[in-house]
């Protein structure tokens, strides 16, 4: 007879617009996880979304949440100047957490938590959840199993569209409250994407501008990189772009893979080419039938988070993982403010860009106005 384990206790701090999408994929894998409890410091906000996804309690605070839920995984989905802070006390309760990108507003503050999960061996993940979609999987093994041979050069592209209105939310646009422009909050689940496929990377060679939009970040940054196997890179990141768009595309020695999609992808989104001479690579990548109406949304990030904790394993993507993608947004940001190549690792010490995504200052004046 088979015992059914019980459902994963979760609870969800903040209820904006992000964390109905926490909600919603904690509802659809049900009976697996359920969502028990959720913190705003707004209690009608709260309230109104408890209502709306089955009634879970509402905490006037986070502290409260991860005291009295008994929760077994808790979502940080508040601004990004919160989630160090929030993320280091569900550790320290005891509770894995899965915050929302970006995962800390600095490399200084993303080794604290780094710290604390050495501290308490309690997981810290961050959501990028484009690498659970069954394509990114499936590429993924092929790349390290070298079956499409040598990457050669890829492409990354986060062309959106942010009206000025957009950044009227204070803490929008703002270094010291969202840690940097679309590198570091639209274009960073691409480049993690493209990380995770391509592995450790090199050197970053990149330029930033403040195009049109009323804030103190960039609107736009273009990168260079080159990675340990020698594969070379381009990465850009837009919210200046009328045509929205999202493309990734790698060219490997026997085959390109590549994907065109905007928010989230299905199967049906990429296409595989095999290099003349090894068409027989096409028999490993199949249509993916049962696939290919699964969107790389946060219910498969979810789902693998689930199957890891009832196993056992390290679920994904680790305080590690984060921050190598944050290393290479932090990279991106210095090579454009210094006007020279950044290599991997360089970026210690008492250097600038370790407390601030924007070191010693932009090269434009600030319109929002930063704080200290």
């Amino acid at each position: 007879m088979t015992i059914t384990p019980p459902p994963l206790r979760a609870g969800i701090i903040g209820t904006g617009a992000i964390a109905h999408a926490h909600a919603s994929a904690i509802a659809e894998l049900a009976p697996h996880i359920e969502l028990v409890g959720v913190a705003d410091v707004d209690a009608d906000r709260a309230s109104e979304f408890a209502a709306l996804f089955g009634g879970p309690a509402t905490y006037g605070t986070a502290d409260r949440l991860l005291a009295e839920a008994d929760l077994d995984l808790v979502s940080v989905c508040t601004p990004p100047k919160t989630h160090t802070p929030l993320a280091t006390a569900a550790m320290r309760a005891g509770v894995p957490v899965l915050v929302e990108k970006p995962t800390a507003l600095s490399l200084a503050e993303i080794d604290e938590l780094v710290a604390v999960h050495a501290e308490t061996g309690v997981p810290a993940l961050t959501v990028f959840q484009h690498r659970f979609g069954p394509a990114a999987v499936r590429l993924r093994a092929l790349a390290r199993e070298g079956a499409l041979g040598r990457p050669q050069v890829a492409t990354c592209e986060t062309l959106w569209y942010r009206p000025d209105d957009y950044f009227a939310v204070p803490w929008r646009g703002r270094w010291d409250t969202e840690g940097g422009g679309p590198t570091m909050g639209h274009g960073i689940h691409q480049f993690d994407l493209l990380l995770s496929i391509l592995g450790p990377w090199a050197e970053v060679t990149a330029m930033a501008a403040r195009q049109s939009r009323p804030t103190d970040t960039e609107d736009v940054s273009l990168a260079i990189a080159r990675f340990d196997s020698g594969a070379l890179a381009t990465v850009v990141n837009s919210v200046v772009s009328p045509r929205e768009t999202s493309r990734l595309r790698f060219d490997f020695e026997f085959a390109t893979v590549e994907v065109e999609h905007l928010y989230g992808y299905t199967d049906a989104d990429w296409t595989f080419t095999p290099a003349p001479g090894h068409e027989h690579l096409a028999d490993r990548w199949p249509a993916g039938e049962d696939d290919a109406a699964e969107i790389s949304g946060h219910r498969m990030q979810f789902a693998a988070v689930i199957d890891a904790l009832r196993g056992g394993g390290e679920p994904g993507v680790s305080i590690a993982d984060a921050r190598r993608t944050l290393e290479f947004a932090a990279a991106t940001y210095a090579s454009a403010f210094r006007g020279r190549p950044v290599a991997a690792g360089e970026i210690s010490g008492d250097d600038a860009f370790v407390t601030r995504m924007d070191g010693d200052g932009a090269p434009w004046a600030p319109i929002k106005g930063v704080s200290a």
